[in-house]
């Protein structure tokens, strides 16, 4: 019984080509959030300035106000398979080279300037990489009917990267050195390249482009606007990300002057906000349809702004990796919700180019929050900071109370217009799953 619930929650995971991605990525991510834990660190020690933290987040993600629009718009054209490898190759490139200049000393109190260009780099990188890999996760499972599973699944990996990447690079901050910890994720990109090679998908002939890229750009964009369903949980996850997500950037702050901590101390807070965030992808995989989401996103949100605000007052080590347990759940359930809603109701055609829309809104409106708390923080603290922006958070999670009546009919009639019912009623996600 426990065997069948467990197939029944993975169920995507018996798709061959989304297993392989999952194996390869999950070793990668474990790479990356240790690269994650280990930057802020870094930057935070090398110059003592909350500004550059804010700074180097705030480049690592803006290409992609001006490069996501184009690559999704792109994503329903180009050979997604081959821009994953070359991407996933072009991020080992370049957190190598950190590692190297890191490791041989170049890059040091006096000289900085190679981590801003190199998070540059990593944000061209990203811009591309994020629109072209939401829409890849749909190849791999080939199903509308699987994609709830599949986003929360993934979900489920990334978050399980994070329970255990903050802590194995806080380890290893202290035991080697920063440098060795930027090695190790340039590593771990190997195998997600050879599960990418392994994979096997065929992509139709791509049909004769009948408008410019720009008018595809913009048309997306207007189908997002007059759709009232997206443009809230565009606006929704903007406001989220500048005003919520972006106090990760704060964490180094956090985790050495008010808990007066070490790398430890901000691995383990790390690692709290993935227990969180792993429990919460395990609660979205079980769910076997979309029903309630539309309702359960709003009280999410709530939920995360009070809490950033209880973390914000803690002094305690264990009452703060308490409410980052929390933070880590409704977060993750926030952004995957997110994900899953918009690619059910958005119309094929359009898919691509709405979720390019998604990956601005986060990655893109990321960097301006990250200037904000790092400016902020220079002048209040970080503590202050924190209380201030999860309050402007939750003062709009109420306003849209007042909008979950007209969000939730809109979900139901875009859903009838994009013929993916089933999403929402179903009752088993995949009946028949032939195992490729």
């Amino acid at each position: 019984m426990i065997i069948s619930k467990l197939k029944e929650i993975f169920v995507s995971l018996t798709i061959r080509n989304y297993r392989l991605f999952f194996m390869g990525q999950g070793i990668s991510l474990i790479g990356t959030w240790i690269q994650r834990t280990t930057m802020g660190w870094f930057v935070y020690r090398l110059t003592g300035s909350a500004f550059l933290l804010g700074l180097v987040s705030f480049l690592s993600m803006v290409p992609s106000v001006f490069v996501s629009p184009f690559a999704g718009a792109w994503a329903d054209r180009v050979n997604r398979h081959h821009i994953m490898i070359y991407t996933q190759i072009a991020f080992c490139l370049q957190t190598g080279i950190l590692a190297i200049l890191v490791l041989t000393g170049v890059i040091n109190k006096q000289v900085q300037y190679p981590i801003i260009i190199l998070s540059l780099l990593q944000g061209i990188i990203d811009a591309i990489d994020a629109p072209i890999r939401q829409n890849f996760v749909m190849d791999l499972v080939s199903s509308r009917r699987l994609l709830p599973n599949a986003i929360a699944t993934n979900s489920a990996m990334f978050n399980g990267a994070r329970l255990i990447g903050p802590a194995i690079g806080g380890f290893l901050i202290m035991m080697f050195s920063e440098g060795v910890c930027f090695a190790i994720n340039a590593i771990s990109y190997i195998p997600v390249i050879i599960s990418l090679c392994f994979i096997r998908i065929s992509y139709p002939p791509p049909s004769p482009q009948k408008e410019p890229t720009l008018k595809k750009i913009v048309s997306g964009w207007k189908y997002a606007w007059e759709n009232m369903p997206i443009r809230f949980l565009i606006s929704n996850l903007a406001i989220y990300t500048i005003f919520g997500m972006s106090f990760s950037t704060l964490m180094p702050i956090f985790a050495k002057d008010i808990l007066q901590g070490t790398s430890a101390t901000q691995g383990l807070l790390m690692s709290a906000m993935g227990v969180g965030a792993l429990a919460g992808s395990f609660f979205l995989a079980s769910r076997k349809n979309i029903r309630g989401m539309p309702t359960r996103l709003v009280y999410l949100c709530l939920v995360y702004s009070i809490s950033l605000i209880l973390f914000s007052l803690s002094g305690s080590l264990p009452l703060s990796m308490f409410y980052m347990v929390f933070i880590g759940l409704t977060g993750m359930m926030t952004m995957a919700t997110t994900n899953t809603l918009i690619q059910s109701i958005a119309s094929i055609e359009m898919r691509g180019r709405v979720i390019a829309l998604y990956t601005m809104a986060s990655a893109s409106t990321a960097p301006l929050g990250s200037i904000l708390m790092g400016s902020l923080s220079s002048q209040f603290g970080a503590r202050y900071t924190l209380i201030i922006c999860a309050s402007v958070f939750l003062l709009w999670s109420l306003y849209s109370l007042k909008l979950a009546p007209k969000f939730i009919k809109g979900v139901l009639r875009m859903l009838v217009i994009s013929n993916n019912t089933d999403v929402y009623r179903s009752k088993i996600l995949a009946p028949e799953i032939n195992i490729q």
